[in-house]
């Protein structure tokens, strides 16, 4: 699957979004290292913290399937000018499962960039004892 092809997923999955509070809809597209793909889209909750973002969404459909290894992400959203990275719970989460996962994050003019995960968490420093 291409960059491209993955990244149109994430598109087509946005349309499903429930953004009644930002107006900002979001698509996933999760790639398995299979080659199997799971999508997923934001659904927005009036209590903040309970809103489920795209990645999350994607991951726990995967999961939910009996996979634990993941290739790449790609992430989407309409409404953004800028790169759409993943929210720092997302990559956190996202982490449990494949640190060196690459992830696509694209803009609403279809341009994208692509990270290791690892490039966007903080970096932590070994506990010394």
């Amino acid at each position: 699957m291409t960059d491209r092809e993955l990244i149109n997923m994430a598109v087509a999955a946005a349309e499903y979004s429930y953004a009644p509070y930002s107006n900002r809809s979001f698509g996933a597209a999760l790639e398995c290292a299979d080659g199997t793909v799971f999508t997923g889209c934001s659904v927005e909750n009036a209590a903040l913290g309970a809103t489920i973002c795209a990645e999350r969404a994607a991951l726990c459909q995967a999961v939910s399937r009996g996979y634990r290894a993941f290739r790449r992400l790609a992430v989407y959203s309409a409404q953004s000018a800028d790169y759409c990275t993943p929210c720092g719970t997302c990559r956190q989460v996202l982490s449990e499962f494949s640190p060196e996962m690459e992830l696509l994050c694209a803009r609403s003019d279809g341009r994208y960039v692509s990270y290791k995960l690892r490039q966007l968490l903080p970096v932590t420093v070994p506990r010394q004892v």
